[in-house]
């Protein structure tokens, strides 16, 4: 497949010190005079943070303070709000820092593989507590819900990833499944492992999911070839094509609306 084409904070300073130095209890030297935050704050702030949050929810929170608090898994002491807003200031929103890989993370002075564990592991879990609302219920009647997920999943997505979700006799999900992972703007699609999975899987119709990293959802002539080429092989084995959906930053694209599926309404 080929692709188509709130205010940042103020430059932080970079943290002093190795990556991970912080994670084994502090920099290597104080803070410069001008440095953004010239020391750890006052005693209790981490305590005050949680109260804010417990007491008045995480609305009351800006994102550099969710991630700020996020950080304190990783470091025992120490003030974390610096690194906090340097991390959206280099990727560019807390959205974006969670679904930086991991490589990226590492590349940033200051965090270890505790932080960067840490900061997965919530991804991880936005990605899964959004995929369980699909888990009971019709996915087509749950269209919002998907879209919502598949955007949690794969709009951020630094490379082109190709996925398919499988479904039974009555669109309630067997599998969600990232088939394949590519570069910036084509991943390879096997036909053949699509439909030995729907077998495998005992599924009755399907939906192909692909992400844009470029954030433009417009399908590309070879997204349309194959997902025609995808919709005729399952059709032998009488499996339903539901949708192909393009998931970018700037919004979803959805094949059957558009017309690009065999059969459906231009």
């Amino acid at each position: 497949m080929r692709r188509h084409g709130g205010e940042p904070f103020p430059e932080a300073a970079p943290l002093p010190g190795r990556r991970g130095m912080a994670e084994r209890g502090g920099f290597d030297h104080a803070p410069a005079a001008d440095a953004p935050f010239s020391s750890t704050g006052p005693q209790g702030h981490r305590g005050r943070m949680r109260e804010k949050l417990l007491g008045r929810g995480a609305e009351a929170l800006a994102d550099y303070e969710l991630l700020e608090m996020l950080l304190f898994l990783a470091f025992k002491k120490g003030d974390t709000k610096p690194l906090a807003k340097a991390l959206i200031n280099r990727f560019g929103s807390y959205a974006a820092v969670l679904a930086a890989e991991p490589d990226a993370l590492f590349a940033t002075p200051g965090l270890g593989q505790h932080s960067v564990a840490a900061i997965k592991l919530v991804q991880a879990s936005a990605i899964r507590l959004a995929r369980a609302e699909l888990a009971d219920a019709p996915v087509l009647n749950n269209w919002e819900r998907l879209i919502d997920y598949l955007t949690i999943a794969m709009a951020r997505e630094p490379v082109e990833q190709f996925r398919v979700i499988y479904l039974d006799n009555r669109n309630r999900l067997l599998a969600d499944e990232v088939a394949s992972r590519g570069t910036v703007n084509h991943t390879q699609v096997y036909v053949r492992e699509v439909v030995r999975r729907a077998i495998e899987t005992r599924a009755t119709a399907l939906i192909l999911v692909h992400n844009h990293p470029s954030g433009d959802p417009s399908p590309s002539r070879d997204d349309v070839e194959m997902t025609r080429e995808v919709q005729r092989a399952v059709a032998l084995l009488d499996i339903t094509l539901h949708d192909h959906v393009i998931i970018g930053k700037a919004g979803w694209l959805s094949f059957r609306r558009e017309g690009f599926l065999s059969g459906a309404a231009a």
